[in-house]
């Protein structure tokens, strides 16, 4: 995927099991796409809860978030459970999501299926921003939030 391109329409579900499409997490506005290698993992639970703690400020600049592994549904819900997130965590078993953003490794793929990497896909399923660090957990919500600061 490359910026202003457009993002194919996807299902995946979420952590209860209720199957999300892109276009029903883009309905009400920009979607914030952040993908994760591993739940519950130290520096995914770090990155994890940043978005948490910044979901108002998401909010206020009208987006949502997602989060996306490769972790089964019952993992996100532990770790979605664990942590207080009350935004969706998809499960990307195949990491057929993954492939789509770019996003999936093919040599760690045991232990670290997919890459660190945070997006921005706006109401027309047109993708706006995209941001990976696999060392700095804080830089992708912090990114993301300028970046939709600066499109309003």
């Amino acid at each position: 995927m490359k910026l202003d391109e457009k993002v194919p329409d996807f299902s995946l579900p979420d952590q209860h099991g209720k199957v999300r499409t892109l276009k029903e997490l883009t309905a009400d506005g920009p979607l914030v796409v952040f993908f994760y290698p591993l739940a519950g993992s130290g520096g995914c639970t770090k990155e994890a809860c940043h978005f948490r703690d910044l979901q108002a400020e998401f909010a206020a600049a009208g987006a949502s978030i997602v989060g996306i592994s490769t972790d089964s549904e019952a993992k996100q819900l532990e770790f979605a459970t664990k942590n207080s997130f009350n935004y969706p965590l998809l499960s990307d078993r195949k990491g057929e999501v993954a492939d789509l953003f770019g996003v999936r490794r093919r040599l760690l793929a045991k232990s670290l299926p997919t890459k660190r990497a945070t997006f921005i896909v706006d109401r027309d399923a047109i993708l706006r921003f995209a941001v990976s660090s696999e060392t700095n957990m804080d830089l992708h919500a912090d990114q993301a939030l300028a970046a939709l600061e600066a499109m309003n």
